[in-house]
């Protein structure tokens, strides 16, 4: 999945450290990240590669994160695609680049940056809020208020009935391969009944004997999914939320296309189901 870098080390403590030049940085600008150009993989700027045209960009750096003994800063600063060989092109490249690493990297970038950038100012009191030299935290001088990355409960239900596997496909979305049942918990809700509540919301069934599978965090929408494998419990005739889903079917295991990558929980849980390697 995308957070499986190995052998690299991905290191999300908090440095109050200036940026070296050998360091890389992530700029963004709406849903799109700069790359080297002429590179066919995510080739992020370090600080030596605009050291002679912005020698004082690293000045006003906020460090994100560490991947083995490299540091990873966030950019706010306009026309760096003019420099020659550097473009910005859709974070949609985190999807398919081969190397986790790479993916992983930029799209926890995008995930501080959504904090950072939803965060300006206060929503207690309105005024500007302040990054902490401590932590990575943001605080209001005015009225105390503190926040820190907010990160959602989620929960992705592998349905089954037999050898049979529950496949959905969102609605309005650009993801359209096959995917399963997902929704956020609730206040005051356990794990356990978000699976039951979404599965009957999103396909009008029942499940009993849930197995936690493997958790993932997932930058992309500032979650941690919780994967559940849940048997169906009586009637499997499907009544599908056609606001949420456009398809949900009832797929025989050998049935089950294998799986063109292994980025999500979602398509682990779907392969691991197809070849019969979790015990259910």
């Amino acid at each position: 999945m995308i957070q499986d870098i190995e052998p690299r080390i991905f290191d999300n403590n908090f440095k109050n450290k200036k940026a070296e030049f050998r360091d890389l940085f992530l700029s963004y600008q709406g849903d799109n990240v700069l790359v080297r150009e002429e590179k066919d993989k995510l080739w992020y700027p370090s600080f030596s590669d605009f050291a002679q045209e912005y020698p004082n960009l690293k000045d006003n750096a906020q460090f994100l994160f560490a991947i083995d003994d490299i540091s990873y800063y966030l950019i706010d600063a306009k026309g760096l695609d003019l420099a020659e060989g550097w473009a910005y092109v859709s974070t949609n490249r985190f999807r398919t680049e081969s190397k986790y690493w790479r993916s992983f990297a930029g799209a926890v970038g995008l995930q501080l940056k959504r904090w950072y950038d939803n965060h300006r100012f206060c929503s207690r009191c309105g005024k500007k809020m302040q990054r902490s030299e401590k932590e990575r935290m943001l605080f209001c001088e005015s009225c105390g208020l503190q926040t820190y990355p907010m990160i959602s409960p989620c929960v992705i239900v592998a349905v089954y009935d037999g050898e049979r596997l529950l496949l959905t496909k969102y609605k309005g979305r650009v993801y359209t391969k096959y995917a399963l049942i997902a929704g956020f918990s609730e206040i005051g809700e356990s794990l356990e009944q978000t699976v039951r509540r979404e599965v009957k919301e999103e396909v009008g069934l029942k499940v009993k004997n849930l197995k936690f599978y493997k958790s993932q965090p997932w930058p992309f929408t500032d979650t941690i999914l919780a994967g559940f494998y849940a048997e169906l419990d009586g009637e499997n005739t499907i009544k599908l939320q056609e606001d949420e889903l456009s398809l949900g079917v009832w797929v025989n295991r050998e049935d089950i296309p294998p799986a063109e990558d292994k980025i999500s929980l979602t398509s682990e849980m779907i392969e691991a189901f197809r070849m019969g390697v979790v015990k259910l």
